[in-house]
């Protein structure tokens, strides 16, 4: 049951985040992002929140360190939009699955031509 729940509340945390970082926060540091999920522990301490953020290394640091300065402006209005009783801590990471996935379309569309090339 507590399953459950945790999903339901990371999913609409997704969607508030999304919107947040969008919409609200002006650190020129934080570049171009895309909200790829929300992990929120069962009993709705922790949430890791999964970032797809273009641009070099350096990019992506700077993106998550101007995050991690507004956390907890981010988890305070995450608080206000959902109701819920304490807010759950917001730690940010980097994923990497669609540089990845990218990566292995392009491997597939050379193979295909009969490129070689890495």
């Amino acid at each position: 049951m507590a399953n459950i729940r945790a999903g339901r509340v990371g999913e609409q945390m997704k969607k508030e985040l999304s919107q947040l970082i969008q919409l609200e926060l002006k650190d020129p540091r934080i570049g171009f992002i895309t909200v790829t999920g929300v992990d929120v522990t069962n009993d709705l301490s922790l949430a890791r929140v999964y970032l797809s953020v273009m641009g070099d290394e350096e990019q992506k640091e700077q993106t998550i360190k101007a995050l991690d300065k507004a956390s907890g402006f981010l988890r305070s209005e995450v608080g206000k939009r959902i109701r819920l009783r304490h807010t759950p801590e917001l730690t940010f990471k980097i994923d990497a699955s669609i540089e990845y996935g990218s990566r292995i379309e392009k491997l597939l569309g050379d193979i295909r031509e009969g490129n070689d090339t890495p």
